[in-house]
């Protein structure tokens, strides 16, 4: 369905250079950006209660350029899409030829590349966790480029961004079985959909000219994004349980790298009001956002996950939050995002009362 190998390098040929920087400062960045990953393991698993599961691998930290972030996630969506893709085209009477195929997946190719090189600009680290078994990333351009533009302290800003994402990676390496849930949830979601291979493709290209009109700043009237592809209810009741356990996951991150206080990262009140309002706005990122999800209600949901760890933390400390790893049971319903004492009357079964 994409040629992924052609998106990478579409990406590659398309991205943006980053800030202006010496050969000397560049090679301090990374050294500094390994040092605070390495740093802020210990914080954040005090901070949290959670550490590695026993006998797990250790992730590897990788600091990057624009190209290489691409690289990587070309080669992740590919591992995790392309044997999905493979099963959905296994349950249709018919394929489409070889020559159908090939220019199909070169077009969604070159488009998804495109997207590729413009989030490349703007991503400041990510945890892999699909098709590497578990790599942190560390963008260090960006992370450059927005330290600069928010005129904050370099030092701290990088921190608290490690805080950041090593909290996503002791999320997957001290919950086993969070990453297996996720990919089981995609499967599900591929199981549920009877359309064909071409008529999926088709919707995927227009919802891909849409997130490029987006970026131009186009307005061409709404779009459903990603709920285009949606149309049987056993899949919109999967996109439901995984925007709440990525709101779970990005919440728990946000809180964490506040939580720690100005005694990790002495300015982290202007760190965080400074990038809030960074986010505020319509710009380039919140348009693609918006036109890929289809509807304002889905990024919304990305800060109710903040709401909802703070509000559990607040009811029942951080121990009777934890409990929230403890299988795919207690993750928390999109509903309970915003009303976090319903999750802890369901799950800790008891009236929630705040400490």
């Amino acid at each position: 369905m994409v040629d992924w190998a052609l998106a990478g390098r579409t990406a590659r040929r398309l991205v943006s250079p980053g800030p202006s920087t010496t050969r000397e400062d560049a090679a301090a960045v990374v050294r500094e950006l390994h040092e605070a990953a390495a740093t802020a393991v210990a914080h954040v698993e005090a901070l949290t209660g959670l550490s590695p599961a026993p006998g797990g691998p250790v992730p590897e930290v990788a600091v990057v350029d624009r190209p290489a972030w691409a690289d990587a996630n070309a080669r992740g969506m590919a591992a995790l899409l392309d044997p999905l893709v493979e099963k959905l085209a296994e349950q249709q009477d018919s394929r489409p030829g070889v020559l159908a195929t090939a220019i199909g997946s070169r077009a969604t190719g070159l488009q998804a590349g495109g997207l590729l090189a413009f989030l490349s600009s703007r991503v400041l680290g990510q945890y892999e966790i699909f098709g590497t078994g578990g790599r942190l990333l560390l963008v260090a351009p960006n992370i450059v480029a927005t330290e600069r533009k928010l005129g904050v302290d370099p030092s701290d800003f990088r921190l608290w961004v490690c805080l950041h994402e090593v909290t996503h990676q002791l999320q997957f390496t001290a919950v086993p079985w969070l990453h297996g849930y996720l990919e089981e949830q995609i499967a599900e979601f591929v199981a549920a959909t009877d359309l064909a291979p071409e008529a999926l493709r088709e919707r995927l290209q227009d919802l891909l000219r849409g997130v490029v009109d987006a970026v131009r700043g186009g307005q061409s009237g709404e779009s459903e994004g990603l709920m285009a592809l949606v149309r049987d209810p056993r899949q919109r009741a999967v996109l439901d349980r995984v925007t709440a356990v990525m709101s779970l996951v990005e919440g728990h991150a946000e809180y964490v790298m506040d939580g720690v206080g100005p005694e990790v990262v002495p300015s982290v009140r202007t760190l965080r009001k400074r990038f809030a309002q960074r986010r505020k706005g319509a710009g380039p990122l919140d348009r693609v956002l918006r036109r890929l999800l289809g509807l304002e209600q889905k990024m919304k949901q990305y800060a109710e996950g903040r709401v909802f760890v703070g509000g559990v933390v607040d009811l029942v400390g951080m121990e009777g939050f934890n409990r929230v790893w403890e299988g795919p049971q207690n993750l928390p319903r999109i509903e309970e995002l915003t009303a976090p004492e319903r999750w802890v009357e369901r799950v800790l079964g008891r009236p929630a009362v705040l400490a």
